[in-house]
């Protein structure tokens, strides 16, 4: 399942800087300088996505808007991994009821989960279209520009991955870069394989021409995203493994961190391992999803791999030459999952000596087998069971990061917090530290941090004279 967080990005409508370069050039097309606005609901996949949809839009000679009122082409860009997620877009869509000055549509997941229902549910919804159809946008577009209502754009069966001419760069710090789309994998819980369709690789060759346009434009971190990224088989003249990608794009002149998300534990071997111990560029962080600590569980999952087997490649990180920081997704309150099954999830944490977990209740989805399965979980039971593993996982990020005070940590700095007086950024590890410093502007710097404090999810610290440069920099 790919890391989803319930979250909403409103970004993607700032004007085009030299801070937030936009990357290919092509013709506008003429459409009467209409304005759009997109909100944004999940993971980095789904920002990324709206980058690309928002390049599509820019090629067509739309503006960007300031708000969601003054639009005139309203998108919301979807997520139904959670039950949540979804019940706000129809929230969202329920505020345009009657709307007739703008365009509204539904793209990514829930509109290829719900397709043309929507239409019924929200009668003023003119397009729906799901990401695996993002390649047909400009005629969509080009329908709804007619006149067109009831516009889909739905189809599953694809072989292409979803790349425009401009993909608008709106994190002027780091820059995402699809890698794989799609999910091959078949667990109980997810929709993703009915929502993205099936695994689609980008030729290396594609991949490593974007990530040398970025650091062109000034990008110094890239972070590769997949569904299951290190499912990655290049289908380009080159036949990159993953791990060869890490390095190729590692070795791009101007690029000096590399990340990747989301990993499957089933194809996750050691030569990753060995390919960040070998290449300072490769970020010293994996995603390692692990979803339950019972082994029963996790074949009710399907999820391919036992405890023992994760454990192992969990234990393969810990023999790294870098200290190397992993993070993980839980699913709690699973069908049929009971007190001491629970209890395995929580002993799992302690064996892996997480530095983060995203954690969440089991929510049923449309078109996944675990909806139909018996021993569901109550509610307020699951709640608890939430509630006990986050305290548990506090005490452990508490733990580990109170090793890092006194150390001297290299942070890229992403954004500042005037109120407090702090600069805040990220190290290679992914963990976030907040700093004060006499320098005026740090924003994309590297700047040593020495650490002072530390807390559960962040630590505290004091700039050490100079940076080690950045977008800018050396």
């Amino acid at each position: 399942m790919s890391k989803s967080f319930d979250i909403t990005v409103e970004s993607l409508t700032k004007p085009a800087t030299s801070d937030a370069p936009e990357v290919h050039a092509t013709a506008s097309v003429n459409n009467g300088g209409k304005s759009f606005f997109i909100e944004t609901f999940g993971c980095q996949m789904n920002a990324h996505d709206s980058e690309k949809v928002a390049g599509v839009l820019l090629a067509r000679g739309y503006r960007p808007a300031a708000s969601a009122a003054q639009a005139d082409l309203m998108l919301y860009n979807t997520c139904s991994i959670r039950e949540k997620a979804a019940q706000k877009v129809f929230s969202r869509l329920g505020e345009w009821r009657g709307e007739k000055s703008k365009v509204i549509g539904v793209l990514g997941c829930v509109a290829q989960q719900e397709g043309e229902d929507i239409f019924e549910r929200a009668p003023w919804v003119r397009l729906v279209c799901g990401s695996a159809s993002y390649r047909k946008l400009p005629e969509l577009l080009e329908e709804v520009e007619s006149g067109g209502w009831r516009v889909t754009g739905l189809d599953l069966d694809t072989d292409e991955t979803f790349e425009t001419e401009i993909t608008r760069r709106d994190n002027p710090i780091r820059a995402y870069l699809t890698i794989i789309e799609g999910c091959d994998y078949a667990c109980s819980y997810c929709v993703v394989p009915h929502t993205r369709g099936p695994e689609r690789s980008r030729a290396s060759d594609a991949i490593l021409s974007e990530a040398r346009r970025l650091a062109e434009a000034g990008y110094t971190e890239i972070q590769l995203l997949g569904q299951t990224v290190n499912s990655y088989r290049d289908p380009g003249p080159r036949g990159m493994s993953f791990v060869d990608l890490l390095r190729a794009v590692a070795a791009v002149n101007g690029i000096r961190r590399v990340r990747f998300t989301t990993s499957h534990p089933n194809d996750f071997t050691r030569e990753i391992v060995q390919a960040i111990d070998e290449t300072p560029e490769l970020c010293e962080h994996v995603h390692l999803p692990v979803q339950s600590g019972s082994t029963r569980l996790l074949r009710a999952m399907r999820r391919t791999y036992t405890r023992e087997e994760y454990l192992e490649k969990i234990s393969w990180i810990k023999a790294a030459r870098r200290p190397i920081s992993v993070t993980s997704d839980v699913i709690v309150g699973f069908p049929g999952e009971t007190e001491d099954e629970f209890q395995e999830t929580v002993s799992l944490l302690d064996a892996a000596g997480y530095d983060g977990v995203f954690s969440f209740v089991y929510s049923p989805r449309p078109n996944t087998t675990a909806a139909s399965m018996t021993g569901a979980i109550p509610e307020q039971e699951k709640l608890r069971r939430l509630a006990y593993l986050q305290e548990h996982q506090r005490q452990i990020q508490t733990a580990r990061n109170a090793t890092l005070v006194g150390s001297t940590q290299e942070v890229l700095v992403d954004s500042r917090h005037a109120a407090r007086g702090q600069w805040s950024g990220r190290t290679s590890s992914n963990r976030v530290v907040n700093f004060v410093s006499q320098q005026e502007n740090l924003l994309g710097e590297y700047a040593l941090v020495r650490v002072e404090r530390s807390g559960p999810n962040s630590l505290v610290g004091e700039h050490v004279t100079g940076t080690t440069g950045g977008r800018h920099g050396t």
